[in-house]
């Protein structure tokens, strides 16, 4: 993958995350308390934690094609770090003040996590697809 690709996919990754914690915030907000609003402050707090975690991105990237073990050791090792990172860096700002908060953090962190690879994974389907098609619509032009 080229770095200009990867650049772009970190972007769309940091979109997508940031989204995604923002409809789920607004969601649960919406259930249990109703009438409490996103100030700005939340607003840059959260962005900057998917900023954070679309650039550890970097985890993931090589310039060659790794094999398929490999690139599940590396996102186990993204997941991994994506986790301690925002964790500690949530109890240091005072965001997690118990073992609790901690765990469910955790836990909507994995969630994110995984909202965000099965979605990357269905656009790589996707763009397989067609691929694929493209190949048959060419295999049938060329003369047998």
């Amino acid at each position: 993958m080229k770095l200009s690709e990867f650049v772009k996919k970190i972007i769309k990754d940091f979109l997508l995350i940031f989204a995604l914690i923002i409809i789920i915030i607004t969601i649960l907000r919406q259930m249990y308390y109703p009438d409490e609003a996103f100030d700005l402050k939340s607003i840059y707090i959260i962005m900057a934690f998917a900023l954070l975690s679309a650039s550890i991105g970097f985890i993931l990237y090589s310039p060659n094609d790794l094999s398929e073990k490999n690139m599940r050791i590396r996102m186990i090792l993204h997941f991994f770090t994506l986790e301690i990172l925002l964790i500690s860096l949530s109890s240091v700002f005072g965001i997690v003040e118990s073992p609790s908060d901690g765990i469910i953090l955790a836990v909507q962190i994995a969630v994110i996590y995984f909202f965000v690879r099965f979605l990357s994974w269905k656009r790589d389907q996707k763009e397989a697809q067609e691929i694929n098609e493209k190949l048959n619509a060419w295999k049938k032009d060329i003369p047998q």
